[in-house]
């Protein structure tokens, strides 16, 4: 189990959705002992296998092949059809599972066929995109182009800070410690500037952390947003 858990670690690092510097912020390990786990220079306890796999979003059953096959939402889905699913799952899962998809929102047809995609980390490998229902705690500070309960469709292989259309910016799904957040984004003096629409709230800095990039702490580009259904 060791073993599998290594080599899954060892994938998602290559595909890009992972780094040891992230990892060792969900987990609360050290860098250097979770690196020294992926270098095979020493195992896990039990209880630091259930906090990494926690933080991953994984269970002991997704480390089996047998199991996983046929387990994420499939390849020829209908390409118009977007899975709504939780913050944390829009954040963290690079493949939407079926059991996460909370219900499917129908576009017209080929409506995402001519959405641009921008990312200047290895995003690739994610399922591009996504939505999310917005709260009302979480859309007042985008009010009134976000309002309550809102849906947001994510684009999660736009993680540049280009501006898609020019002189507009990009609203941005962002994860803000372990919360999705929707804001304008600048990058200045390695900081993530959140900026809200509503100017009863005030702007947010992220810290973005050595060995990582702006796009790093961004879920995606916010496409479309209905504010009601």
């Amino acid at each position: 189990m060791h073993e599998r858990l290594r080599l899954e670690l060892l994938r998602r690092i290559q595909r890009g959705t992972l780094s040891v510097s992230l990892l060792a912020r969900q987990t609360g390990f050290g860098p250097a002992h979770l690196s020294n786990f992926l270098r095979c220079k020493r195992q896990l306890s039990l209880e630091a296998m259930d906090r990494v796999l926690a933080a991953q979003r994984l269970t002991a059953a997704d480390l089996l092949p047998a199991l996983r096959q046929g387990e994420f939402w499939p390849e020829e889905a209908d390409a118009d059809a977007v899975p709504v699913v939780s913050h944390a799952a829009a954040l963290f899962e690079p493949l939407i599972r079926p059991s996460a998809v909370q219900w499917m929102l129908h576009l017209p047809a080929k409506a995402l066929q001519s959405v641009r995609k921008r990312s200047p980390n290895p995003r690739h490998a994610w399922q591009r995109f996504v939505a999310v229902r917005v709260p009302a705690g979480d859309a007042m500070p985008m009010e009134p182009l976000v309002l309550p309960d809102a849906i947001v469709l994510i684009d999660r292989h736009y993680t540049s800070l280009q501006a898609y259309r020019p002189k507009r910016p990009n609203l941005y799904a962002v994860r803000n410690g372990s919360q999705l957040t929707l804001r304008y984004v600048e990058f200045l003096s390695w900081r993530l500037i959140l900026r809200p629409l509503n100017m009863a709230f005030p702007v947010e800095l992220i810290d973005v952390e050595p060995g990582e990039s702006p796009g790093d702490l961004l879920a995606g580009r916010v496409v479309l947003i209905l504010n009601e259904l």
